[in-house]
């Protein structure tokens, strides 16, 4: 009888493709996946270490798993990932319940050491990093839908003072253009509409020369790949062969997420984001640009050490200045072994949420000023989901990146199909089904 697992993911987006792979491998070795975390044989928690909640989680959930396995004694419990990483002593101190302890670049000797887990009662840990690409010709098992997240890079070289990222994942390497071709060519063939291009800083991608805008323009020729998306680019390795790659290819979305992070050049300069104010403004303009009509979103940290008030207006400032689309937005949150967390002038957290909320209203009115520019207009829309506000009623993106909600009718989840968009509410648009008879009264 074979025996089975449950996987919990938190953080980005690379953390799902890395349960996706881990699952995989999983899979080989003969295991299978349960819905049912009470009867799993091993349970595992793929984490994130970015920020202080996403650490909370992951510890509340640790402490369920141990009330499991206090049943059910031959249970395994695995911590897996940058947390896994980064606070490997602190949990095999504090929680001895934990089996399993492995750092993003070991998932690969997961089923070996499940096999020896269940021989021995000693924890088993591997948190080593490696310099080279460690899963490049490992393919994950994805569940079925719509986006399939793409791997195409891993750690960072930047550096950033707030960031662990550097820490938890190592330098940068990347994996080679045949190989992430051919997971494209495998997720296509397993009825995905979009696929997402991953790395910590996408579009440093570079793999024997070969740069990020050549792997983009590949990717892109591959018959039947329906839309292209990628995150999350550093403002300082954006080139203009990028744009030119994404003006000339349909199936490339219409969209950049460009993370801001800060306003000020004194904090960015305390960030190490090696780009000025001027400079973030000026390429946030030959983007729109280069791509008329793009979506931009970004992010945006209040509060860093030493930032005052002055300094956080400006930050303001810039959001006036640029009008993203949307955008993530954080309170600095301290992460031990980073350069920022040495710093003494922190912010007091009731001014870091003053601030938040500033950048958050804000935002709001931009977002809404951006999407009105879409009413009357008819927008080729990738049905995602059902909506949450009716059965009868889809729920998909623009390939700006804009989430629209429209009525049903004979479409199916994966197609792409044009609406008609009626209204703008909040950060989502209403539209209609439009037929091509009316397309072309529209047009």
């Amino acid at each position: 009888m074979s025996k089975s697992y449950h996987i919990e993911t938190y953080g980005c987006q690379m953390n799902v493709a890395d349960s996706e792979l881990v699952s995989a491998m999983l899979q080989k070795a003969g295991y299978q996946e349960t819905g049912n975390i009470e009867k799993a044989d091993a349970i595992f928690v793929n984490t994130c270490a970015i920020r202080e909640h996403a650490e909370d989680k992951v510890h509340s959930r640790l402490g369920f798993y141990n009330k499991i396995k206090e049943k059910k004694p031959s249970t395994i419990i695995g911590v897996l990932g940058c947390m896994a990483q980064n606070l490997k002593e602190n949990i095999l101190e504090s929680k001895p319940y934990v089996d399993i302890v492995l750092g993003p670049d070991s998932y690969r000797k997961l089923p070996e050491m499940l096999n020896d887990r269940t021989a021995k009662s000693s924890h088993i840990v591997d948190t080593k990093l490696s310099r080279f690409e460690v899963y490049d010709n490992l393919f994950p098992s994805r569940a079925e839908g719509v986006n399939a997240w793409v791997s195409i890079m891993r750690g960072c070289d930047k550096f950033c003072t707030f960031c662990i990222v550097p820490f938890t994942r190592g330098r940068e390497r990347s994996r080679s253009i045949d190989s992430i071709k051919n997971e494209v060519l495998l997720a296509v063939d397993n009825g995905f509409s979009e696929i997402t291009l991953l790395g910590q800083n996408v579009n440093s991608y570079d793999y024997e020369g070969k740069k990020f805008h050549e792997l983009l323009k590949e990717i892109a020729q591959i018959k039947n790949v329906k839309r292209i998306r990628y995150t999350s680019p550093h403002p300082k390795d954006m080139t203009l062969d990028v744009l030119s790659v994404m003006s000339s290819y349909d199936n490339i979305c219409n969209y950049v997420h460009l993370p801001l992070q800060a306003g000020n050049n004194n904090v960015l300069r305390r960030m190490n984001r090696t780009y000025t104010k001027e400079e973030f403004i000026k390429l946030s303009n030959v983007i729109r640009d280069k791509l008329p009509g793009v979506g931009i979103s970004t992010d945006i940290i209040v509060g860093f050490p030493g930032e005052n008030e002055k300094e956080f207006y400006e930050t303001l400032d810039v959001m006036n200045e640029v009008v993203f689309d949307s955008a993530f937005t954080f309170k600095y949150s301290s992460r031990p072994g980073t350069k920022a967390a040495e710093y003494d002038d922190h912010v007091p957290e009731k001014e870091k949420q003053r601030r938040l909320e500033s950048v958050i209203k804000l935002q709001s009115e931009h977002t809404l000023i951006r999407n009105k520019k879409f009413i009357n207009k008819v927008e080729l829309v990738l049905v995602e989901k059902e909506s949450k506000r009716s059965v009868h009623q889809w729920a998909g993106r623009t390939d700006s990146n804009k989430w629209v909600i429209f009525n049903k009718k004979s479409e199916k989840i994966g197609d792409i199909v044009p609406v008609y968009i009626t209204s703008a509410h909040g950060i989502t648009l209403q539209g209609k089904i439009q037929k091509i008879q009316e397309m072309e009264l529209v047009s």
